[in-house]
């Protein structure tokens, strides 16, 4: 295969690919004038059903035409219809069930041409490297396409084959995109200005990740290292000895795209637990690991009955009902830092307190907002539109209400969107998206919330778990409805177990660290100058089906076996206050 002459460093360089354009416009005007003939024809289309009053009826004709028009322009429109397929509050339903069809379902190229390719690159004959290789592909994607082989040695595996000059074709309609967002930025209503430059450079590096089959394996095995103690996580083996910058060989996955419900079913598998493992991993993703799968749209997702029977015999409800959530295709990955990880808990934080001041200033720590900008008559807005968005209930607290809400600000302040917040925010969108799909009544706060709870007490930075205290106190006032609300929350969930989370508070709460809660907790108890035995009967009304005093004791005692004989002392006059308050009463 000859190398294009901006494949030397294999890294995204605007610079570079506008250099290379620019001596050549003969390629860059013969391109413009395709995609314009082709979408003009899509255009007229559409204004025609206006005129002749056909909307309604040429609706799926229309959509389906998109779908052709983008494959057929090949794959940088592909993939920004993929993108454009996870976003239902910008896409018509009708155009959207179209648009996912180019998650997988993209004509293949020639396997005579995928087989020289994998010689080429492997430097070996196919026979060499596979005992069995499927004569067609058995799934082609935007990108490249997969078949099933089996390895001399015996084990199944996928090969993933790139598709042939694919970094001409990026390359070039990037330049073009490129050019287009500086015109059109100053035109569009959203305030954008030159970030629409800044946005396509983020698509066209994490295009040049994509094709870069190396990275992609990289990225697979630290995904699988930080999951390794999750055995509900399943994340496919790398046969490095077959896979190059071009070629992945990879272990062939059993398993049931999360779309196929009654395949699902008949497998023994329950949505609703493949919907929790979805969460919990994303939510883990983000705010455990930091490193997050970008991409995880329904082709990338499989269920998977229960593998192993060591964990079967130890905990067999949890696999005869969860299985497994396997995630496949790491070219697209990302990767937040410590402080942006506690930033994002802190806007969160902030949204639920309704704290718009602090949330504004949250918005300048994650790029959302300049440094220099005045944050000022933004507090006012932000209470406007977001004030409403949890409403009666943190239960109602979905991610694409969210992205609709904030989207109404962006058109009268100068708002932007990190690129790789655009990520996550994809990412997000589009499991809640996935989620919903699967169970129609799916809230994501009941689901999140006992992973939330426990890493705010378990959190590794003293910064995170001090969330916790902002979570429950607002204006230094203790939230007992917040608190009821977040119980009743968790005890939706049938596996949620109070106990363990009970015990890591009493820890918490005991520790040199909850000092400053303790104090609280006996202020809130005796705030107004009254005992609040109201709010702690209504609590105890919450948990007591979940409690036994026999289990309650070994929750309080194994959080005391934990201190020191200083941590008990430290305890006794917070103790000894509240008692002596009650005892005026």
């Amino acid at each position: 295969m000859s190398q294009h002459p901006l494949a030397k460093d294999r890294r995204y360089d605007p610079d570079a690919i506008a250099q290379y354009y620019g001596k050549r416009p003969w390629l860059a005007i013969w391109r413009t004038l395709t995609v314009i003939w082709f979408f003009a024809g899509f255009v007229l289309g559409l204004k025609s059903d206006q005129w002749l009053n056909r909307v309604e009826y040429n609706k799926f004709k229309r959509a389906a035409q998109l779908r052709e028009i983008l494959t057929h322009l090949g794959p940088t429109f592909i993939k920004v219809g993929q993108a454009l397929s996870t976003r239902p509050d910008l896409i018509k339903k009708d155009f959207l069930d179209e648009l996912i069809k180019l998650q997988d379902q993209l004509p293949p190229f020639d396997s005579a041409r995928a087989f020289n390719i994998i010689e080429t690159e492997l430097d070996r004959s196919v026979e060499e490297i596979y005992s069995e290789i499927s004569k067609e592909p058995v799934a082609a994607a935007s990108l490249g396409q997969v078949y099933q082989a089996k390895l001399h040695s015996g084990e199944e595996v996928a090969v993933k084959v790139q598709r042939p000059n694919l970094l001409p074709i990026l390359t070039l309609d990037l330049y073009l995109m490129r050019w287009a967002a500086g015109w059109l930025a100053p035109w569009l209503p959203l305030n954008l200005g030159h970030d629409l430059k800044l946005i396509v450079d983020e698509f066209g590096i994490k295009l040049f990740e994509e094709i870069d089959y190396l990275n992609e394996g990289r990225n697979a095995e630290k995904f699988a290292a930080n999951f390794r103690d999750d055995p509900e996580v399943k994340v496919p083996a790398i046969y490095w000895r077959y896979s190059s910058y071009h070629v992945l060989t990879l272990e062939w996955i059993h398993g049931i795209k999360l779309t196929d419900t009654e395949q699902i079913e008949k497998a023994g598998l329950y949505t609703d637990s493949l919907i929790r493992i979805g969460v919990t991993s994303g939510l883990r993703q983000l705010l455990e690991h930091g490193f997050f799968h970008a991409d995880p749209h329904p082709g990338n997702l499989f269920g998977l009955p229960p593998q192993c029977p060591l964990d079967a015999e130890r905990q067999p409800s949890k696999w005869v009902q969860g299985g497994q959530m396997a995630y496949i295709d790491f070219g697209m990955m990302d990767q937040l830092d410590q402080t942006t990880k506690e930033n994002l808990v802190d806007a969160v934080v902030h949204l639920i307190n309704k704290d718009y001041d602090d949330l504004a200033a949250d918005f300048v720590k994650l790029g959302f907002l300049t440094p220099e900008t005045d944050i000022r008559p933004i507090v006012p807005a932000l209470e406007a539109v977001l004030g409403d968005l949890i409403g009666e209930s943190v239960r109602d607290f979905n991610f694409k209400t969210i992205t609709d809400k904030f989207s109404e600000l962006m058109f009268d302040y100068p708002f932007r969107v990190p690129a790789k917040f655009a990520l996550i925010i994809r990412s997000l969108v589009t499991q809640e998206g996935l989620a919903l799909s699967m169970n129609p009544n799916f809230k994501i706060v009941e689901v999140a919330y006992p992973y939330v709870a426990r890493r705010l007490l378990t959190g590794e930075t003293p910064q995170l778990r001090r969330r916790l205290i902002e979570v429950l106190f607002k204006d230094g006032k203790f939230q007992w409805n917040r608190l009821e609300n977040l119980i009743a929350i968790a005890r939706t969930d049938n596996s949620f177990d109070i106990m363990p989370t009970a015990q890591l508070g009493l820890q918490y709460l005991f520790s040199d660290e909850g000092k400053f809660l303790r104090r609280q907790l006996v202020l809130a108890l005796t705030e107004d100058d009254r005992l609040h035995t109201e709010e702690v009967q209504r609590l105890w009304n919450l948990i007591k089906d979940d409690l036994n005093p026999g289990q309650l004791f070994n929750a309080a005692w194994g959080a005391l076996a934990e201190l020191s004989t200083e941590g008990a002392a430290a305890i006794l006059p917070s103790v000894g206050a509240l008692a002596a308050f009650s005892g005026k009463k």
